[in-house]
């Protein structure tokens, strides 16, 4: 059995970040706070940093992702740490070695942090698990399980706007039942104080006794949207789906689907999200992506400062 949280040493030290369940508010806060230095940083002439200079960062990305690894690779290089890029899917793995050979392997490079995407739930745990002490893991996407530092940016970006999370509905609307993002979001949200968090989705949408994370569930958007502060548009992850799950883009565009109308029944000065990529008119009319309302842009300049602050905490310094 997965210890359900390894990420913590005796002292309560965060020593990996491999998931949002479990985490107490003083960490996410702790994490949050440091990012906002760092934001100051991203923002100079000259984005160096030496916190982790001399350290080694490898970024292990099992699964494609060219915007979260970039961002990964940015963020440490910012932090002056040495980062290597692993295309792991067409090297060691296509040649029969095994996920931890290549962690043990890793290890004898004397490598500091692993940064780790991967198809399979739960594999940055088993990394955690395996790595000997001293080295760092943080979990970039494991299957269907969790994203936590996309989760982390998004609460960075929603703190940045609202100021407070005490006095917020927040709604996730989508494909709930294949994002790993939704789960760490909502993990997030209901730790850091959201009173209300909806998801809005079709049935074939929603993973069974989704209730039991304490959201709100809603089939319809005009119902779900009502005076809602923070909207999050899903990707439709087409790629993870088995069987027919849904009519037809057209058609959950038109039941679904984020237009100027729909965003008129939620708070006027609501901010709408998408951790990307995004799929125009499918998830969202161009209008409103592009619109006034529209963080998403904020969010990815974001997701760079938040990934250096866990990076630095995790390797032992704050600024």
């Amino acid at each position: 059995m997965i210890n359900r949280n390894p990420q913590l040493d005796k002292n309560r030290v965060l020593q990996h970040l491999l998931t949002m369940e479990g985490l107490p508010a003083a960490i996410l806060l702790q994490i949050l706070d440091t990012a906002e230095s760092f934001v100051g940083v991203t923002e100079r002439d000259v984005k160096i940093v030496p916190l982790l200079r001399g350290k080694s960062i490898f970024n292990l990305f099992f699964e494609p992702s060219t915007r979260t690894r970039t961002t990964f690779e940015i963020a440490a290089k910012r932090l002056s740490a040495d980062v290597f890029n692993l295309n792991i899917a067409v090297s060691a793995q296509s040649k029969g070695e095994t996920l931890l050979d290549t962690v043990d392997n890793l290890s004898a490079m004397n490598a500091d942090m692993l940064i780790v995407r991967h198809a399979q739930s739960g594999a940055a745990h088993l990394i955690a698990k395996h790595v000997r002490p001293g080295i760092h893991v943080i979990n970039a996407g494991d299957g269907r399980h969790a994203h936590p530092t996309q989760a982390l940016l998004d609460m960075f970006t929603i703190r940045r706007y609202k100021q407070q999370f005490h006095n917020l509905r927040v709604a996730i609307i989508g494909d709930i039942m294949h994002s790993r993002v939704a789960r760490s979001q909502i993990h997030a949200l209901t730790t850091l104080g959201v009173p209300e968090v909806r998801v809005i989705a079709p049935k074939t949408l929603l993973p069974s006794k989704v209730e039991r994370l304490g959201v709100h569930v809603f089939h319809d958007m005009n119902e779900g949207l009502k005076d809602v502060d923070v909207l999050v548009m899903l990707r439709l992850q087409k790629e993870r789906m088995q069987g027919a799950h849904l009519p037809s883009s057209e058609e959950y565009f038109k039941y679904y689907g984020l237009t100027p109308e729909k965003l008129l029944l939620a708070r006027p000065d609501a901010i709408v999200m998408h951790p990307g990529p995004m799929n125009r008119g499918v998830e969202i009319d161009s209008s409103v992506a592009d619109g006034h309302q529209s963080v998403i842009l904020p969010q990815v300049t974001f997701g760079i400062a938040v990934r250096m602050a866990v990076m630095s905490i995790l390797a032992g310094h704050q600024v």
